[in-house]
Parts: C-alpha cells; sequence; structure tokens
C-alpha cells in the first residue's frame, strides 16, 4: 500500500468517529457514552492485532521502524480524551477498565481456539500460529503499558481541563504527548529487555506515536467546537 493512501485511510477513519460520536453526544447523550466507549474497544482491538506487523514509517526526513499499530494506537488517547471531556475523569477510568478486560477476553479466545485442532484444507496454520501465537511477555507488557499510560492520560488531561477550561488543544496534545511517550518505553522495556536493542525500537516508537497523535490533534479540537454548537 503506497504511504499516502494509508494516510487518506487515516484521516477517512477518524473524521467517521469523530463525528459520529459528537453526533450521538449532541443529539442522544444517554448513548454517548457506550458509543465512545465501543470505539475505545475497538481501537484497541485493532492496535493489538496490527502489532503483528513491523512497517517503515518514513518522515521524509527519517525512517524509523515501527509496528503497524501505531497508526491506531495513538486514537486510543484521543478517544479517551474525547470521554474524558464530556463524562469526566471518574467514568474515563472505568472506560479503561471496560477496555482493559476486552483484551484479556479477546487473548483469552484466541488461545481457547488454538488449541483446536486445524481442518486439513486450511493452508494457513502455520502463518496462523505466527502471527496470533504471542509469547507471555509481549501479552503482559502490553497490558501493564495499557494500564499505566491511558490511566497517566486521564489524569493529566482531567488535571489540565482543571486548571486551563479553556485551553482545549493544551490538554489534548499535552496529555498525549506524554502517555504516548511513556507507552512506548515501558512496552519496549518490558517486552524486549535484554533481547533487542531497546534504543532503537523506543525512539522509533516514541517518533510515531506522537507524530500520529499530534497529528489527530484538530479532530478533538474539530469534536470540541461541534459539541459547542
Amino acid at each position: 500500500m503506497d504511504f499516502p493512501v494509508v494516510w487518506i485511510y487515516w484521516a477517512l477513519s477518524l473524521t467517521i468517529v469523530t463525528y459520529a460520536s459528537a453526533y450521538i453526544i449532541r443529539h442522544h447523550r444517554e448513548y454517548g457514552y457506550p458509543a465512545l466507549v465501543g470505539f475505545y474497544v475497538v481501537y484497541l482491538a485493532a492496535s493489538q492485532v496490527l502489532a503483528a506487523r513491523f512497517v517503515e514509517f518514513d518522515l521524509g526526513i527519517a525512517v524509523f521502524f515501527a509496528p503497524a499499530g501505531v497508526f491506531i494506537y495513538p486514537f486510543l488517547s484521543q478517544a479517551i480524551d474525547m470521554i474524558n471531556e464530556v463524562y469526566g475523569e471518574h467514568k474515563t477510568h472505568i472506560a479503561i477498565g471496560i477496555a482493559f478486560l476486552t483484551q484479556v477476553l479477546l487473548v483469552a479466545f484466541i488461545v481457547m481456539t488454538n488449541t483446536l485442532t486445524p481442518a486439513p484444507f486450511f493452508a494457513y496454520e502455520s502463518m496462523w500460529q505466527d502471527v496470533f501465537a504471542q509469547s507471555l511477555r509481549i501479552i503482559l507488557a502490553s497490558w501493564v503499558t495499557f494500564l499505566v499510560a491511558q490511566n497517566i492520560d486521564a489524569w493529566i488531561f482531567a488535571r489540565l481541563k482543571e486548571r486551563y477550561p479553556n485551553r482545549v488543544i493544551l490538554r489534548s496534545a499535552s496529555s498525549d504527548l506524554f502517555s504516548l511517550t511513556v507507552d512506548s518505553v515501558i512496552f519496549v522495556v518490558i517486552a524486549f529487555g535484554g533481547v533487542a536493542p531497546l534504543v532503537p525500537l523506543i525512539i522509533g516508537q516514541i517518533v510515531a506515536k506522537n507524530v500520529v497523535g499530534f497529528l489527530d490533534t484538530p479532530w478533538f479540537w474539530w469534536y470540541k467546537r461541534y459539541l459547542e454548537k
């Protein structure tokens, strides 16, 4: 897939989710929270699956290597900010807990079905196992990283909202920058410490995630403005 096409899909998906979320909240506020949690869970599940594929992240001036999930994972920070902005910090932490439980179930279901004997005509069993038979260490790294980074994001966003209630971009960009950086460091250290060079992997993830995280900030501003109409 050509690199520009990736960004078209990226912008289109973010636009659809942002508009749908804001529309539901404005017209059917009681359904807004479950809708946002639903999008949040989908983002998380997609980023976990896509993390199995490493891709080039070309910024024009430098090329980094990172999991394909970096195109999706920063959406988590935006989704959690969207929840926090409307429904507050307490419900944001609840959403994080719900999302975490869904990922535990996702892994459990994959492990469960991997114990079944494949059909004799299924020619992709070895590839399936290579992609979905993640090590316990990778799974643990993902879970620890998610819980720490997402709760930090929620806490920072809430504090900045209290201190600077009118600075929408500040609280979204700042909370995302810090949480995505913490996320990258914790995950790489736990997942690859002692088995791979940590610094290049950490730098690649920090740069890739924060670039994508910064680029989605205008959508959060649009979300806030739409709700204020």
